[in-house]
């Protein structure tokens, strides 16, 4: 008897602690919780902390609280060109309302599933009002305004899910394999187009500007020239004024033309075998001759 009391206390206190571990759960701070009871919520708790529940009847769903990122594959587009482009690019959401969640969705997996249809759908739609080379070249400001129409379109219909999508960003922006290479000829021609129109018109340019150098230029030596000539003109009538002062008298002249001669006398002088004829009444003969 004693033995089979034992073994009921023993069987009553593990009854006892399993009853008493499913009469309580815990919440984190990064989630929310849904008490269940017969497939029906009886409660939604969004603090921390710990909380009862009757035992083996409540079930507890929980779910995140915090930013969830969500990845979506690469999927193709049309544009309004009818081009095809692939899309990559990821979702950050959250949920809202747990009670709402659990109702219409139940699980992250189907939220996802939800979010990718929304957010495709919005894709295409903002996509397939721009020509496929007007996406390619958007700068940070039209690529910017071009996902928030994204966003916008796409957390249209999540409220009704207990969801709501934060952000929606295009990480790349591919063309199709097949014809990927085509494009990329064609960018690169009208690349080129472009570089070869900013070289004829530098050239044009400089070319303005070496004539215009040039012009100057001629202009500048035109005058230095006219100055130089005007200055040596000068010159020479001040030389012609200096002269003209230095022999006003007939002694005056008479040397000067002395001068001259002796001058010539000497140029004569510079070869071999030299002989000069003199006037027997020169000057000149009477000063070598000593008479």
């Amino acid at each position: 008897m004693k033995k089979f009391k034992v073994i009921i206390i023993l069987v009553l206190v593990a009854a006892a602690l399993i009853l008493a571990s499913n009469s309580y759960y815990t919440v984190s701070e990064d989630e929310y919780a849904n008490v269940v009871r017969f497939s029906k919520t009886v409660s939604t708790v969004e603090n921390a902390g710990i909380y009862l529940k009757v035992p083996f009847l409540d079930s507890v769903k929980k779910f995140p609280k915090k930013v969830l990122l969500y990845d979506m594959k690469p999927s193709e587009v049309l544009t309004a060109d009818s081009k095809t482009m692939q899309v990559d690019n990821y979702v950050l959401w959250k949920i809202t309302d747990p009670l709402k969640f659990y109702k219409t969705l139940g699980t992250k997996a189907e939220a996802e599933n939800r979010i990718d249809m929304l957010t495709y759908s919005a894709l295409k739609t903002e996509m397939g009002k721009s020509l496929r080379d007007d996406i390619i070249n958007q700068n940070d400001d039209s690529r910017e305004a071009f996902n928030a129409n994204i966003l916008s379109a796409a957390t249209k219909a999540t409220g009704e899910y207990g969801i709501e999508i934060i952000d929606i960003k295009i990480k790349k922006l591919d063309l199709p394999a097949d014809n990927e290479e085509a494009v990329y000829r064609r960018m690169i021609s009208e690349r080129n187009k472009i570089a070869e129109q900013y070289r004829a018109d530098g050239n044009k340019e400089a070319e303005m500007i070496r004539n215009e150098v040039d012009k100057n230029k001629n202009i500048l030596v035109s005058d230095a020239k006219a100055k130089a000539e005007q200055i040596k003109a000068e010159g020479e009538a001040e030389y012609m004024r200096i002269l003209a002062e230095a022999y006003n008298s007939p002694e005056k002249q008479e040397f000067y033309s002395f001068t001259r001669a002796l001058d010539a006398v000497k140029v004569s002088f510079s070869g071999d075998d030299v002989t000069i004829i003199l006037g027997k009444d020169s000057p000149l003969a009477e000063a070598l001759l000593g008479e």
